[in-house]
């Protein structure tokens, strides 16, 4: 095990960013947090020409030689034995921080664990990706915002759902302006209970399905059209955290209608589905998936234009792993340019953190 006992405390230490030569090597990462998600990333990590898994850490001895078989989440393949060759291995963040060939901390930790991790991974130095949500409470999102501003090291966001197949295609449309500004919408993400994920309901662990779950639609609706100024909410309770809701958005413009769904439904038959019916200017788009104990159902998404036309974009061939590896292209372009990626961005992430915890407020009022 390595095991690099001098912390670097600079702001301007080892980033892939700083120096000339160093801008066109991989950013070299180290990964906290050997789950489903760190999982995910690692893979990622092993397609990424721009990012480079360097080292990781973990408490877990077994997965410290690199016997990862244990993990398995809802999606993307179970873990495996990975070579930990060429990999720095460390027990605690502390010693990974103090590594002086990593660039950027990875942290997919319990939520609850964000802020502390990202925080002292700052004070050393590093810059920091943090998996979603960037914390569970508006004060946690804060301290990383300004943690950042002291250190001068940049806080990314690992929001993937703009990187995915259709909303990734609607995200550029938009960007691009093809059919005028986006005027409204419907966003639907819904799960059956996801007994698999301890403390799912915990609002101190892991906050339930607004903060764990519908925390992406949130994000993005900001990405498509600025933050909302109020949000209207009716839903079901389960032990003073939200179970399902549906939330009405209200905007600077009028011209503006947002609703969305989102939740957990008792029906374990169809573990997942999320859909979205976004309104431009002069289209509208379509997408709807599905997955059932069966099967998985899928409604492509579609263009449909004011004109009578109903396009259906060819979206290139993609896996699980594809969005992420997207992602984390983002991140390393990000930390050598020194401008967060507009879908990584730190103020996002914590507009979506703030929205989520405002709707819960406004259910546990009414209940």
């Amino acid at each position: 095990m390595s095991n690099h006992s001098t912390a670097n405390t600079s702001a301007a230490n080892t980033s892939a960013a700083n120096t000339g030569t160093e801008s066109t090597r991989p950013v070299n990462v180290g990964l906290i947090g050997i789950g489903f998600m760190g999982w995910i990333h690692s893979l990622a990590y092993r397609r990424s020409k721009l990012a480079n898994l360097a080292g990781f850490a973990t408490q877990d001895p077994a997965k410290r030689t690199g016997d990862w078989r244990g993990i398995q989440g809802n999606f993307g393949p179970p873990g495996e034995v990975i070579n930990t060759d060429g990999l720095q291995v460390f027990e605690s963040l502390e010693q990974l921080v103090r590594c002086p060939s990593i660039d950027v901390v990875d942290i997919c930790l319990p939520p609850h664990l964000h802020v502390d991790a990202a925080v002292l991974a700052m004070q050393h130095g590093k810059d920091v990706f943090i998996e979603k949500p960037v914390a569970l409470t508006i004060d946690g999102c804060r301290k990383i915002e300004q943690t950042a501003k002291e250190t001068g090291r940049i806080a990314l966001v690992a929001h993937v759902l703009p990187y995915m197949g259709p909303f990734a295609y609607a995200t550029e449309l938009v960007q691009k302006g093809t059919f005028g500004r986006p005027i409204g919408g419907y966003f639907k993400r819904v799960i059956s209970d996801p007994t698999w994920i301890p403390d799912f309901y915990d609002p101190n662990k892991v906050g339930g399905p607004l903060i764990d779950l519908h925390v992406h639609d949130l994000h993005w609706i900001q990405l498509l059209f600025g933050k909302p100024i109020a949000t209207h909410a009716v839903g079901r309770m389960k032990d003073q955290v939200a179970k399902y809701v549906h939330v009405l958005y209200e905007f600077d413009s009028p011209e503006i209608a947002v609703a969305s769904s989102s939740g957990v439904i008792d029906g374990p038959g169809r573990p997942f589905t999320h859909a979205f019916e976004l309104h431009l200017e002069r289209a509208t788009l379509h997408f709807d998936f599905a997955a059932h104990s069966d099967q998985a159902e899928t409604m492509p998404l579609k263009v449909i234009t004011h004109d009578g036309q109903v396009l259906r974009p060819e979206l290139p061939a993609a896996d699980d792993i594809d969005a992420f590896q997207s992602e984390i292209d983002d991140m390393a372009q990000s930390v050598r340019s020194r401008q967060p990626a507009p879908r990584l961005c730190l103020s996002h992430a914590l507009g979506a953190v703030e929205l989520a915890l405002n709707i819960q407020s406004q259910l546990a009022r009414s209940s």
